[in-house]
């Protein structure tokens, strides 16, 4: 199963271990599901990971970020992309319409409007546990 993790989702789980976005986290790590990756992504995680109020250890992003760039299955670009609230994730978008994913799995699903996303599920975390335990 392929799927696309927002930022928040993978900050959630770092910052939460015993939470649902750290469940999901877990099982991509384990290596149980798939993850989509772009460089876009991939940017934005670190970006976001290095920040100092997070106080995560730059070894700890050093590595979660090999294990993406390793084991992550690299989107393809699209030609064309459904606009979005906000641009800064469309790269979340594209990658999962470009590699059919699952879900896009998110905490702000409103940044993500069902008419612009062209049938890709977009998620909660709590819906997508729910889905898998189906």
């Amino acid at each position: 199963m392929k799927v696309v993790l927002d930022t928040n989702v993978l900050v959630s789980g770092l910052l939460k271990p015993r939470s649902k976005p750290a469940k999901i986290l877990r099982l991509i790590l384990q290596g149980d599901m798939d993850i989509i990756i772009s460089e876009h992504i991939l940017s934005e995680y670190y970006e976001v990971l290095k920040r100092e109020k997070f106080s995560f250890e730059r070894e700890d992003i050093e590595e979660i970020m090999g294990i993406f760039r390793s084991y992550g299955i690299r989107a393809t670009a699209l030609v064309e992309t459904p606009r979005l609230p906000d641009p800064d994730d469309m790269p979340f978008l594209e990658a999962a319409m470009s590699m059919q994913a699952y879900a896009l799995v998110t905490g702000n699903k409103k940044h993500f409007p069902a008419k612009n996303c062209k049938g890709v599920k977009v998620m909660s975390p709590s819906e997508f546990l729910h889905h898998l335990s189906k």
